[in-house]
């Protein structure tokens, strides 16, 4: 029995194996998946797997070494980083921040609020954004943050607690607390009390869009939904934005899988922080109003409410051409690490990953409609891409049709001053979701800006008459009006 026992955990480890090969091999012939997967449970690994291209100009393939951005996973980093001075002694969550950062204008706000992005406190965009056009030389540091908080006067969103929003902002701040209690860099807190214990040999902060290097753009990549290649992302005016910022604490690190499962391990075997304060941060934190907050967000972690695969906790990232996961199932002692370099949504692949790993069937992986639409428009004309839209969408044993995906597409035309084309997308897709507000609002917008106002005013009202909250519309509308 025993032996009949260790042949049946062979076969179905080896299935599982299987099944997740099939399910990424096809995800990248399809073109939705490029970079580096790692899947392990118990700390061993049961799927490892690089495809595409790190480097598309040199045509530099993907390895289980190459290094990649992890954005938002950072901050669990941050997240551990206070939870370890907690543990020590030198802060508590209910703390708030001016205690340590006695010039912090927000004298409501605790530590924990920080933690769970519900402080409230305003965003890059209004404390920073209007500076830049006169400044392009300016780079923004987290130390300049307290002092753009008070020159602005810039208000709360909302009252600490009482509400969600996602700011990058709670974690630069929270890394300028790092740095206080220790009395070191927060590079230099990261190496010593994170990186070197967990064995983490190939991680850093990265410096992503300060580094001087002038190949920088032909190395990082954005893929646009109508582009079979990456495009070029010193095209993508949010990396030119992003250049004037070199913060700390949010997205800031760079790595590899194998470090990051050893990161995965560290926790698990409670190193880094104990049992008492790693159950903290995996627990979704509370508003004021006794209800979970949007994302049922931790201190530092996403977690869910669906526990029929386990407790699965998770933090996901993105920038201009990458996004990544690190997705945990404590009750498994499963982790999921994902990283991706054409701006694939690595969310449902991580989830559908998970379903493969607990043995469950998924649904084979279709192509993109939206993603043929685009690069046949581009190629061939918008006749061209009308035709094989009608077609391909009928086929639903291979392709999806997505309204966010075709929306996108009109977008990344529109911001590439491929005005027909943009809207042929956003046009297309009224006729193809005819009861969705949105499509009529981005239609409208793109209508707008080609100067054809009669038909502006027709998609504005629709929106507005499938959705009556849809504020920006109604002040629009009422401007066109007048």
């Amino acid at each position: 029995m025993i032996l009949l026992l260790i042949i049946a955990i062979q076969v179905s480890a080896q299935s599982r194996k299987e099944n997740l090969n099939t399910f990424f091999s096809t995800l990248s012939k399809n073109g939705q998946f490029n970079g580096n997967v790692l899947i392990a449970e118990n700390g061993n690994i049961i799927y490892e797997k690089s495809f595409g291209y790190a480097d598309l100009s040199s045509k530099r393939l993907n390895t289980k070494q190459t290094s990649f951005a992890i954005a938002s996973i950072t901050k669990t980093f941050t997240s551990t980083a206070i939870l370890q001075l907690k543990q020590e002694g030198k802060l508590k969550l209910d703390d708030t921040v001016s205690k340590f950062l006695p010039d912090f204008p927000y004298k409501e706000v605790t530590i924990k609020h920080l933690l769970s992005h519900t402080a409230g406190l305003p965003i890059y965009d209004s404390l920073f954004f209007s500076y830049i056009p006169n400044h392009p030389d300016t780079v923004f540091k987290n130390k300049d943050l307290i002092p753009a908080f008070i020159l602005k006067k810039a208000p709360l969103i909302f009252k600490p607690g009482e509400d969600f929003s996602y700011n990058n902002v709670n974690y630069n701040i929270l890394a300028l607390v790092v740095e206080k209690l220790s009395g070191k860099s927060f590079e230099s807190y990261l190496e010593e009390h994170i990186f070197k214990p967990s064995g983490m040999t190939n991680t850093s902060l990265s410096r992503f869009f300060r580094r001087e290097d002038k190949e920088l753009s032909k190395r990082y990549n954005f893929k646009f939904p109508y582009s079979d290649n990456p495009q070029l992302v010193d095209t993508v005016s949010e990396f030119r934005i992003m250049s004037h910022f070199d913060f700390q604490g949010q997205g800031d690190i760079i790595s590899t899988t194998h470090d990051l499962l050893n990161y995965s391990r560290a926790l698990e075997s409670r190193s880094l922080i104990d049992e008492a304060n790693l159950k903290e941060a995996f627990t979704p934190v509370k508003l004021r109003n006794g209800k979970d907050n949007a994302q049922r967000y931790a201190l530092g972690w996403i977690t869910r409410e669906d526990t029929s695969l386990g407790e699965i906790v998770k933090h996901d990232g993105g920038m201009p051409g990458g996004r990544t996961m690190l997705l945990k199932n404590l009750t498994k002692h499963q982790t999921i690490i994902l990283f991706d370099n054409n701006g694939n949504n690595v969310v449902p692949i991580a989830d559908h990953a998970l379903s493969i790993l607990n043995g469950l069937a998924i649904e084979k992986p279709k192509k993109s409609v939206s993603r043929i639409y685009g690069i046949t428009m581009a190629n061939l004309g918008v006749n061209a891409g009308n035709k094989v839209i009608e077609r391909i969408r009928k086929d639903t044993v291979n392709y999806y049709l997505s309204e966010g995906q075709i929306n996108d597409l009109g977008y990344a035309f529109l911001f590439n001053n491929k005005e027909m084309e943009a809207e042929a997308a956003f046009k297309k897709n009224t006729q193809l979701f005819p009861l969705s507000w949105n499509v009529y609002d981005s239609y409208a917008e793109v209508l707008l800006r080609k100067g054809n106002k009669a038909d502006a005013i027709k998609m504005y009202q629709k929106s507005v008459e499938l959705n009556a909250a849809n504020e920006n519309g109604k002040k629009v509308l009422e401007q066109l009006l007048k």
